[in-house]
C-alpha cells in the first residue's frame, strides 16, 4: 500500500522529500537489527510485547502491545479502504438494494472484501501465510511495472511544470506516508522466531528493505512525473481505465490486500486469544474472535474512508513508535551494559527524529481528517 501513495507523498512534500524516504529506510533496517539483538538477549523472547516486558516490565508489555496492535489494526482498515476505492473505480455503477437500503459501490465492495479475507484470518500458522504473502511482493513489482508501462509505452500523463522542490506545509503528511512504507516491524519478531536459519535475518531484512525502497522511489518519481498536482492518494486511481496495463495494475492492487490482511491481523488475534480462559481457547471461539476483528475493521473503514490521510496518520503515530522509537528504547534498556557510546548516540538520534516526526505528522493528519467532516 505504501507504494501506491508515494507519488502523492512527492506531491505533498516536493522532490526533496524523497530524502526522507531514503533516511527512514536506512533507519528501519537498523532498528530491525536492534529488535533481533533484543530477541537474542534472553531465552523465551519471541514477540514484540515480550521485548517490551524484558525492557520495561509489565507496563512496557502493555504500552507496546497497545501501540503495536493499533498499527496492525489500522493497516487492516487501510486494506479495506484500498479495496473499496479501486473496485469502485472498476465498477462505478455497482450497487446493492436491500429493501429501502441501497449500498453504493464503495460500501458494497468494502463489505465483499471483508467477507473474502475473513476465512484467511482463521489460519493459525504464520508459515502457511508466508507463501500467500509472497504473492503480495510479486504484486508490488507488477503494479510498479504497470505504472512505468503506462507512462513510457502508452505515453499517459503530461506535466506542464517540473513540480515543487520542497513544499514545507505538506512535509508532515509526506513524513507519515513515507513512514507507513516501513511499517512492518510489528511482525518482524514473529517472523524471526519462526525462521529455521535465524543467522540469515539481517541479510533477509536488508534485501527486503532495499528492494522495497527502490520500488517506492521508482513509483514515486514516475507517478509524480506522469500526474503532477493531479496525483491521487493512490496512483491506480489516476490510471486511464481503458488501458490493459491499467487494468492489470488495478486488479493486482485488488488482490494484494487479500494476501496481506491475514498476516497483518494475526499478531493482534493471537494476543487477544491469550486473554481468553484456557478452556475457552477452542477453534470455534478463535474463529468468532477473528471474524469480529474483521467486522470491526470494516466498520471503521466505512466511517473514515480517507486513504491518504489515514495512511499518513498511521505512518506518523504508531509506525514511528513501533519502527523507530521503541526498538531503540528497548535496546538501550535491555542491553544497557553492553551498549557502546556511538550506539547510544545513534539510538538517541533516532528516538528524537521519531518523536519529531510523530508530533508534526499526527497533528497535521488529524487536523485534515477533522476538516473532511466540516
Amino acid at each position: 500500500m505504501g507504494i501506491l501513495s508515494t507519488p502523492y507523498a512527492v506531491k505533498q512534500g516536493g522532490w526533496l522529500g524523497l530524502v526522507i524516504l531514503a533516511v527512514l529506510g536506512a533507519l528501519a533496517w537498523y532498528t530491525g537489527i536492534l529488535l533481533r539483538r533484543c530477541l537474542d538477549s534472553k531465552e523465551g523472547l519471541e514477540t514484540y510485547p515480550d521485548i517490551g516486558h524484558a525492557a520495561f516490565g509489565t507496563a512496557g508489555r502493555i504500552i507496546i502491545s497497545i501501540i503495536l496492535y493499533m498499527e496492525l489494526y489500522a493497516c487492516c482498515i487501510e486494506y479495506l479502504i484500498l479495496e473499496s476505492d479501486n473496485l469502485s473505480k472498476l465498477f462505478p455503477n455497482a450497487h446493492l438494494t436491500i429493501g429501502s437500503l441501497t449500498l453504493d459501490s464503495h460500501v458494497l465492495f468494502a463489505i465483499l472484501t471483508a467477507l473474502i479475507v475473513m476465512p484467511t484470518t482463521w489460519l493459525r500458522d504464520l508459515s502457511c501465510l508466508s507463501f500467500v504473502s509472497a504473492g503480495g511482493f510479486i504484486a508490488s513489482i507488477v503494479i510498479v511495472s504497470c505504472l512505468f508501462w503506462v507512462g513510457l509505452v502508452d505515453h499517459v500523463g503530461t506535466v506542464k511544470s517540473e513540480g515543487t522542490a520542497l513544499n514545507l506545509p505538506g512535509i508532515p503528511i509526506a513524513i507519515g506516508l513515507y513512514g507507513y512504507c516501513y511499517s512492518g516491524h510489528g511482525v518482524f519478531p514473529n517472523i524471526y522466531s519462526s525462521l529455521k536459519q535465524r543467522n540469515q535475518f539481517p541479510a533477509v531484512l536488508f534485501t527486503c528493505i532495499a528492494l522495497s525502497t527502490v520500488l517506492f522511489a521508482g513509483a514515486a518519481i514516475m507517478g509524480y512525473i506522469m500526474f503532477g498536482e493531479s496525483t491521487e492518494s493512490q496512483f491506480t486511481l489516476n490510471l486511464p481505465p481503458n488501458l490493459v496495463a491499467s487494468k492489470i495494475a488495478v486488479w493486482t492492487t485488488v488482490t494484494n490486500p487479500i494476501t496481506k490482511y491475514a498476516l497483518t491481523m494475526t499478531p493482534l488475534a493471537l494476543s487477544l486469544e491469550e486473554l481468553l480462559p484456557p478452556n475457552q481457547q477452542t477453534y470455534p471461539n478463535i474463529v468468532m474472535l477473528r471474524s469480529a476483528l474483521v467486522v470491526s475493521s470494516l466498520i471503521v473503514a466505512l466511517s473514515v474512508p480517507f486513504f491518504g490521510l489515514v495512511m499518513s496518520l498511521v505512518g506518523s503515530f504508531p509506525t514511528m513508535f513501533v519502527a523507530y522509537i521503541l526498538p531503540c528504547a528497548c535496546f538501550l534498556a535491555i542491553l544497557r551494559s553492553k551498549v557502546t557510546w556511538y550506539q547510544v548516540l545513534l539510538c538517541v538520534f533516532i528516538i528524537a527524529v521519531g518523536l519529531c516526526c510523530a508530533g508534526v505528522g499526527t497533528y497535521s493528519s488529524l487536523s485534515k481528517i477533522i476538516q473532511k467532516y466540516h
